[in-house]
């Protein structure tokens, strides 16, 4: 299963430029990893953007649903980064992992993952979770949605 993450609410810019979690957005974030982990999320690897708000909703993650699970930043997660850099390291990829990410990066790799083309996107929860299973057989790789956490 794979998992796609949009951080929680962060502050503004003119707040603080790194743009850290917003207080509603940390409460957010642990009821979301809490209702993940109530639904058996257990990724093997958590991956984020490197952004601070990214890493900080990641990081909830790790602590509620599996706290042994590897924690990395990674290529691909940003904002305006292509989806096609994600699905190319999904295609080597066998384990659970969770992907912490932005938009509109996480609605283009939604799109990619599910329908193999790039346009038009599919929604993606605002501060929300998308789970994805992928099948491998002779036709190749199949991704297909299983469940939303929204909050």
């Amino acid at each position: 299963m794979i998992y796609l993450v949009h951080h929680g609410d962060a502050v503004g810019p003119d707040i603080d430029p790194q743009r850290p979690l917003s207080s509603a957005g940390r409460a957010a974030v642990e009821r979301l990893a809490t209702r993940a982990a109530e639904r058996g999320v257990k990724p093997v690897a958590i991956h984020h953007s490197g952004k601070l708000r990214a890493r900080q909703t990641a990081n909830a993650f790790l602590r509620l649903c599996n706290p042994l699970a590897e924690f990395s930043a990674i290529r691909g997660l940003q904002p305006e980064d292509p989806a096609i850099w994600i699905r190319e390291t999904l295609a080597h990829e066998d384990r659970e992992v969770m992907l912490v990410g932005h938009m509109p990066n996480l609605p283009r790799l939604l799109t990619l993952l599910v329908t193999g083309r790039e346009a038009p996107l599919l929604e993606f929860p605002l501060h929300g979770l998308v789970a994805i299973e992928i099948a491998r057989g002779a036709a190749g790789e199949h991704y297909e949605e299983r469940w939303r956490l929204v909050l």
